[in-house]
């Protein structure tokens, strides 16, 4: 018997082992959702706005082992998808989206809600195409799909309202067999890069998530070169814990000392798997190697000696054959100082830190005068919700985190070590990515803790989808950074030099917006309440949203903070104070 494109759609999806389908019900899909109904082991969650849903889609994505999966309906529902999609196209993660249309007839004709989608999803997706028979299926589908996968991407499939319950003329199970080969160099490339790392005296990686599957090669090549391995800030969950003994952390804005020094004393950088996109944080004048899978990446942020375009793992494995090994201690052996040097470095600002992050740090006399300074109204200090968490938090979580400050302290204070896993929006930099990031990866295990950190702006503009959270009984526990700011403007602002302006969020209690919905809420303004509200929020069963009100004032030094910066935040503060007297005076 023939099937409409509706149950060829939705067959096929089951057949890509895709569990969830994340979006909101309407028109155009209603045929598809049906399909979706009467589909065993095939979950249709329903969210509040399609943002959430794609968030949540590019999460499973990032996370699993398929293609993740939303849908908008015709005309606002699919434009409500683009910033989701636009992340998870900036991520490189492979995501289907089904959109609907208006009815084949009327396209073209300014029809109530119609849009072009195929120009809508132009720059986000790889394919995008619009379904007018239903024997182009399966193998747009196919096509589609293929496109996601191959190209690490967004595929668009554009359903008209009234094809979805037509039946095709010639029938047949789709197939998506695809094999991604991997890639090696040119040898002659691995030679000059290798003579370039025999030639060198003090060599630093720097790491990103595409070596990921690399790791146990990585860390062999580090030791063989001496090297200080230097992460971004997506290579955390697979370089970071488990005693990896070069890792030096994060450069940048979020990075510390240790990694920025690490990589201006190096004469030789390897880039391993990165497309690290901040210029001035590479250091100038030095030898550069990169490996890439992508030849469109090589050079494009640092001027490159040797570019290596192809697997990580199968390139380093190439290295590490042709390099000339001395055992440690012997003659010949590699000078480890530069290693060692950024190491100690990288120990002795990790035991700074810790002490900022002691809860009774601002009790002692150093802490007093910080306070007196910096936090007047005594609210808990950010770098010690994040350490608590950390500790509290299982070795299999999945961690998410909203794009600014909450993603400092995450990358400062939360390890990423056994089985932890961490998402955000770090290529695109979206606020409201981390509550419905975290909804996808509950769904794909809700036996998994899965905890997001959140920015009290960024879960203010997605708040409906805690709805979501309640309505699947997802046990995701969202950790709210409020500072009533949005923080890390905030931080730009002053750095610049200029007043503090349009940062302030008038706030509710979070928490009783929880309990409202029907989750468990807990709010906590006490410094000396915070470990065990931090304990509770873990121990309770279900969602929880962990309402923290936590230092609007908190500086996060950056890497190598510069003269400017500092100047300029010394002016912002004299202004803010003038102006804050003045307000004061007109009352």
């Amino acid at each position: 018997m023939a099937r409409t494109v509706a149950r060829v759609i939705v067959d096929a999806l089951s057949e890509l082992g895709v569990r969830q389908v994340f979006g909101v019900v309407g028109d155009a899909l209603n045929p598809v959702t049906d399909a979706i109904r009467t589909t065993e082991g095939l979950e249709w969650v329903s969210c509040r706005h399609e943002e959430a849903a794609a968030f949540a889609a590019s999460a499973q994505s990032q996370l699993g082992d398929t293609i993740g999966v939303c849908m908008g309906t015709v005309g606002p529902g699919s434009v409500h998808l683009l910033n989701g999609l636009y992340d998870a196209a900036k991520s490189r993660t492979p995501v289907l989206a089904i959109a609907g249309q208006v009815p084949l007839a009327e396209l073209g004709s300014d029809y109530f809600q119609e849009i072009d989608n195929d120009a809508l999803f132009s720059d986000v997706a790889v394919f995008r195409a619009t379904i007018t028979s239903p024997d182009q299926l399966p193998q747009m589908l196919e096509t589609a799909v293929r496109n996601a996968l191959g190209r690490k991407g967004v595929a668009v499939l554009t359903v008209p309202g009234d094809l979805g319950e037509q039946k095709l003329t010639a029938d047949r199970p789709a197939r998506f067999s695809l094999n991604m080969p991997l890639t090696r160099p040119d040898e002659s490339a691995v030679g000059r890069a290798v003579e370039l790392l025999d030639r060198a005296e003090r060599v630093t990686l720097l790491v990103g998530q595409g070596a990921r599957d690399a790791r146990a090669d990585v860390l062999a090549l580090a030791d063989r070169l001496a090297a200080p391995m230097v992460l971004t800030l997506k290579a955390k969950a697979g370089f970071e814990g488990d005693a990896n003994p070069y890792q030096v952390g994060q450069t940048g804005l979020i990075g510390n000392p240790a990694a920025a020094s690490a990589l201006q004393d190096a004469d030789t950088l390897l880039l391993l798997g990165t497309d690290f996109p901040y210029r001035d944080w590479y250091p100038e004048g030095r030898t550069v190697i990169q490996v890439d899978t992508e030849a469109a990446h090589i050079g494009r942020r640092v001027p490159v000696d040797v570019g290596l375009v192809g697997d990580t793992g199968v390139t380093v494995r190439d290295i590490l054959a042709r390099l000339d090994a001395a055992p440690a201690g012997t003659r010949g052996a590699r000078d480890r100082s530069h290693l060692e040097k950024a190491r100690a470095r990288f120990d002795r600002w990790r035991a700074g830190q810790a002490r900022l992050a002691d809860p009774s740090h601002d009790r002692g006399l150093v802490g007093r005068v910080r306070s007196a300074l910096d936090n007047r109204g005594h609210d808990i200090r950010p770098e010690a919700l994040a350490a608590l968490v950390d500790r509290v938090a299982a070795d299999d979580a999945v961690f998410t985190s909203d794009t600014g400050m909450a993603t400092v302290w995450l990358s400062r204070f939360v390890e990423m070590r056994g089985e932890r896993r961490l998402i955000g929006s770090y290529n695109l930099g979206s606020m409201a990515n981390a509550m419905p990031q975290a909804l996808g990866a509950q769904c794909l295990d809700r036996e998994r803790q899965v905890v997001a950190f959140c920015g009290d702006g960024g879960l203010s503009m997605l708040l409906g989808d805690l709805m979501t959270l309640r309505t699947h009984r997802l046990p995701v526990k969202l950790v709210v950074f409020d500072n009533r700011r949005l923080g890390m403007v905030k931080l730009e602002q002053e750095q610049a030099g200029l007043p503090e302006f349009g940062t302030v969020l008038d706030n509710p209690d979070f928490a009783a917006v929880a309990e409202a919905m029907g989750i468990t809420g807990i709010r906590v303004s006490d410094p000396a309440d915070l470990e065990a509200a931090v304990r509770r929020a873990f121990d309770t069963p279900g969602p929880v949203l962990l309402d923290v009100l936590t230092n609007p004032d908190e500086i996060a030094v950056p890497a190598k903070p510069t003269v400017e910066q500092g100047w300029g935040f010394a002016v912002a503060k004299v202004k803010e104070v003038v102006r804050s007297r003045g307000e004061a005076g007109d009352d």
